[in-house]
């Protein structure tokens, strides 16, 4: 998936944080780690979200509040204007999202697939003998 930039848009509620919508839920494990890495290896990230409003105003904030500034929100581009004629869909290389088949991979999953890194090696396991109390 590795090039050298990427634009990838990003939803809020049950992906960034836990699903509370209106309110803003607890932050999901390493999920503003991941961004902030991509963040700072030059990836835009658009927030795509269904908020708007004060809602989207507050997520926002909150994001802001974490460390994650915002290429875009709800649109390709800073200075896209919204026509409601065209269709709504924004450009991105990447959408990541809880509502994606199969449901949202850990971030760290998300992270190793993004930039082309391998999963860690498992640790192996030895099998314990009848006898391994002795050893």
């Amino acid at each position: 998936m590795i090039r050298e930039t990427l634009t990838i848009a990003v939803d809020f509620d049950g992906t960034i944080v836990e699903d509370e919508y209106p309110r803003i839920g607890r932050p999901i494990i390493f999920a503003f780690d991941t961004l902030k890495k991509l963040q700072n290896e030059g990836h835009r990230l658009i927030l795509w979200t269904y908020r708007k409003g004060r809602t989207l105003e507050e997520a926002v904030k909150f994001c802001e509040e974490n460390g994650i500034f915002f290429y875009a929100v709800n649109q390709s581009f800073p200075e896209e204007e919204f026509d409601a004629s065209y269709s709504r869909k924004i450009h991105a290389d990447v959408f990541i999202d809880d509502r994606n088949i199969g449901g949202l991979k850990s971030w760290g999953e998300i992270y190793q697939q993004l930039v082309g890194a391998p999963a860690p090696a498992k640790p192996k396991t030895q099998k314990k003998g009848l006898f391994s109390f002795l050893k």
